[in-house]
Order: structure tokens, then sequence, then C-alpha cells
């Protein structure tokens, strides 16, 4: 994590961390750690947009199409590198160690995700949110929201070490497969 720390400075100016509030277990608002990406100097206007119609269903997936879509330009050269691998998360393991999130669960989103969600959407809280999930490792970026709460819904209903180890090996494939990365 130096080393990559290291790169991102060398890349571009500003923290290497990006910090963001999301929303955990229960509705519990925490702050996520994050290898920065992105450019500092980027609005984030567009894609609240995008999110609002995405979680409400009005966009359409397929023909590889990836929700949150960013501006190539808005990525630094070593951020292209790291969302594409999944190394920006790597941060996210002192979340684990604070007890915010755990190695496997529903992807926790930004308050403002939070509030465009429809009443069955809600049941994905009921778990400590994961650096990895089940709609990771289902589809990753290329499905749509509702696929994304349903697999998150499933994995809360039916937690288990066997669905846990499961996810993992599933992660190791899809993130050296470099499939489906935003």
């Amino acid at each position: 994590m130096a080393v990559i720390a290291i790169l991102i400075v060398l890349d571009s100016p500003g923290s290497p961390i990006f910090i963001q509030e999301r929303i955990g277990l229960g509705g519990k608002r925490f702050r996520v750690y994050k290898f920065r990406t992105l450019v500092r100097s980027r609005s984030d206007k567009a894609e609240r947009d995008y999110m609002k119609e995405f979680i409400s269903g009005r966009v359409k997936i397929g023909d590889g199409a990836l929700h949150k879509p960013i501006p190539k330009n808005d990525f630094t050269r070593v951020g292209r590198f790291l969302r594409k691998s999944s190394l920006d998360e790597l941060p996210q393991i002192f979340n684990v160690f604070k007890g915010e999130m755990s190695l496997i669960g529903p992807r926790p989103n930004v308050p403002w995700e939070v509030e465009f969600y429809q009443l069955w959407h809600y049941e994905r809280l009921h778990a400590l949110p994961g650096i990895t999930g089940m709609a990771q490792v289902m589809g990753r970026s290329s499905i749509s929201f509702d696929q994304i709460v349903r697999f998150d819904i499933q994995y809360v209903r039916y937690q288990s070490i066997q669905l846990d180890l499961w996810i993992a090996w599933r992660t190791f494939k899809t993130v050296f497969s470099g499939r489906g990365a935003g």
C-alpha cells in the first residue's frame, strides 16, 4: 500500500487517500478509505444525476455499459490502473479493522444514493458492508442497481462461511480477469 501511495503522489498532487462518507449497517454513517484515482478538481454533479437515474432503473445496462461512468480525463494515470485492478479498495482494510466494514458484504453507498432507494432496497443495509460482495462477483459494474440489490439481499439472507469463501474465490478470479471493472 505504501508503494501505491507513493505512485499516486508522484502521478498527481494531493493526498493519496480519498475519504468519503458512506452508509453502513443499519443506516449508520461512516468514513470509507480508498486510494485516490481521480483528479482533485472534479465535480460530482454529473455522477449524482446519473446515479439517481441508475438507482431508479431508468438507465439501461447492456452493450458494455457500466454504472458510474466517469470521463477518462477525470482519472489519473495511476488511478486508471487502480480502478481496473480494484487496488483502489485496499485502504478499506482499515474500515474492517475499525469494525465499520467486513471483507465480504454489500458495498456501501454514499448518503445521496441512499436517498433514492426504494423501500425494498433498505434490506441491503441489514449486513455489515464489505470490500467485496456477491454483486461484485456476479456482475460488478455491468448489472442494474436492482440486480445489485437482489444479490446483496440474497447475501444478507443466506450469510455463511461457505458463501463468504465462494465470494472470496470469485473475487480473486474477477479481479485478475479485470471483468466488469469500472
